[in-house]
């Protein structure tokens, strides 16, 4: 259905180069790598729509149409409008929509309600409904999860899983692409991001993942004894050559057979010397190396109370969302709040950092949702690492940003220039260098890229402060987290990992 050969080039640089693939019916592509590493860029170019890139090659689609889900949605319409042009086509299509609408578990009031005015969530999941009233035949999702409550990604995956459309998607959901993609188009950047590679395999993303590590274990290995032997023989060579250097040096005129038969063997040394240097040495794998992040320890007493929060009524702009909401964190708990989308987590949770804020006893650190909320009075990503702080920090957070994997120009680079990944990788390293006591954070791990996402979970699970976070990542949920609530309309409720 979808025939690619093509290269990308950016700036005189290979973001792709020689990928060749062909997409089928029931074909489920997940492509995957670290953040700017070209995978929206991939998909617009196969959309045509990508004017910043210079692309050789060719993509054949067969005259079957496309269907694109962007990772933002900002349209000043009212719902209805952005998803019909013409009232005939409203009427034409309403048995079509309200079964989307119900599936998507979405009320018909929400057409009438502005686009922009929508959750994060609610957008994902009309950019998924204006795909399946336009029929599309392949689909191109950028970020779908982004958002989504954990009863929508369960409805997402069941959709992917049960359509045979062609889908080609980009996700930092690891549980989506276990469940979901048949096929992996991995793109990485290596040597300080100046050379691409790629891989394609058609298999799912577990047994990838297990591949990739055995052949790099593998490959490793080999290298290793590779060069343990070599250096070997090299120590063994260079000692006799050693030996029969002494003894030219204590030689006496008196034996001139006895020299020559040591030049001889010299020269026969010389030459296995010469050979070995020859010697092509398996090299060790070259990948992307895994981010670095660790948070220092801090201390907090079990009794210590840190949020006694009594809240009667939950609103944003008029508009109630939730009532009677009580919530009491003790000691270094790890918090997350699920909920369905548009219920109010991310009020709630910058009500909570407010409060927080209030205290003397606590240093709190902050994630959004929106990243630019505190990335956006800052030049670049060193300035925003180094604000307030003494000169020796420079230094540390340009290590930092190297552990990050950040390049020189996305240093010093515009913050705005920055994937949304990026943004995110700049704030987390910014929690952990200010040795906060007590974490909130707003979706952590959503543009984190599936390869560093258990780096990330890794380091927030060893955190021996408090966390208070909203998530509906589901290795998240399962690995960093010890209390669960739900926020519905009447409030928290305590749940356990396996109502999640």
């Amino acid at each position: 259905m979808l025939e690619v050969s093509i290269s990308i080039v950016i700036s005189d640089r290979y973001l792709v180069k020689d990928l060749n693939f062909t997409l089928n019916k029931g074909d489920k592509l997940a492509i995957i790598g670290e953040e700017g590493n070209g995978k929206s860029t991939l998909l617009k170019v196969l959309l045509g729509n990508c004017s910043y890139a210079k692309v050789e090659g060719n993509i054949n689609y067969h005259q079957y149409k496309l269907g694109y889900l962007a990772q933002t949605l900002t349209d000043n319409r009212k719902v209805i409008d952005y998803l019909f042009s013409e009232e005939e086509d409203y009427y034409n299509n309403l048995n079509e929509l309200y079964k989307h609408l119900k599936a998507l578990e979405l009320h018909d009031t929400i057409l009438n309600q502005l686009v922009n005015n929508l959750s994060g969530g609610e957008k994902v999941k009309l950019g998924l409904l204006k795909l399946l009233l336009d029929k599309s035949d392949i689909l191109l999702l950028d970020e779908p999860t982004n958002d989504l409550d954990i009863k929508t990604l369960t409805w997402l995956e069941n959709f992917i899983n049960k359509t045979s459309k062609p889908i080609i998607f980009v996700s930092h959901d690891e549980v989506l692409l276990t469940k979901t993609a048949n096929m992996i188009l991995h793109l990485e950047q290596l040597r300080k991001k100046t050379t691409c590679r790629h891989t394609f395999m058609r298999t799912c993303y577990e047994d990838y993942v297990k591949m990739r590590l055995n052949s790099l274990d593998k490959q490793s290995q080999l290298a290793k004894n590779e060069a343990r032997n070599y250096y070997k023989q090299q120590a063994k060579l260079n000692k006799i050559m050693q030996i029969v250097e002494n003894k030219q040096n204590t030689i006496t005129r008196k034996d001139p057979h006895g020299a020559k038969v040591l030049k001889k063997k010299m020269h026969t040394l010389k030459a296995q010397e010469k050979r070995l240097n020859k010697t092509e040495l398996l090299e060790k794998p070259d990948v992307e190396e895994r981010i670095n992040l660790t948070f220092e320890q801090v201390t907090i007493p079990q009794s210590k109370v840190i949020l006694n929060l009594n809240l009667p009524a939950l609103s944003i702009d008029d508009r109630l969302l939730a009532v009677d909401i009580k919530l009491e964190i003790i000691g270094n708990q790890h918090v997350a709040i699920i909920g369905e989308n548009g219920v109010g987590k991310s009020t709630l949770l910058k009500k909570i950092y407010h409060e927080l804020q209030k205290r003397q006893d606590i240093k709190v650190g902050y994630m959004p949702q929106n990243y630019d909320e505190v990335l956006n009075n800052y030049e670049n990503a060193l300035a925003f690492l180094t604000a307030n702080t003494s000169k020796e920090m420079v230094t540390k957070a340009r290590l930092y940003l190297g552990n990050m994997h950040f390049t020189q120009a996305e240093m010093l680079g515009k913050i705005s220039d920055l994937s949304n990944g990026s943004k995110a990788k700049l704030i987390l390293m910014k929690l952990v260098m200010e040795h906060y006591d007590c974490l909130v954070l707003d979706e952590p791990t959503r543009n984190i890229s599936p390869l560093s996402s258990p780096v990330v979970r890794q380091a927030l699970k060893d955190y021996t402060g408090v966390i208070i976070s909203v998530s509906h990542d589901r290795k998240y949920l399962e690995e960093v987290i010890d209390s669960v609530y739900l926020l519905t309309s009447k409030g928290l409720e305590k749940k356990t990992l396996y109502d999640v």
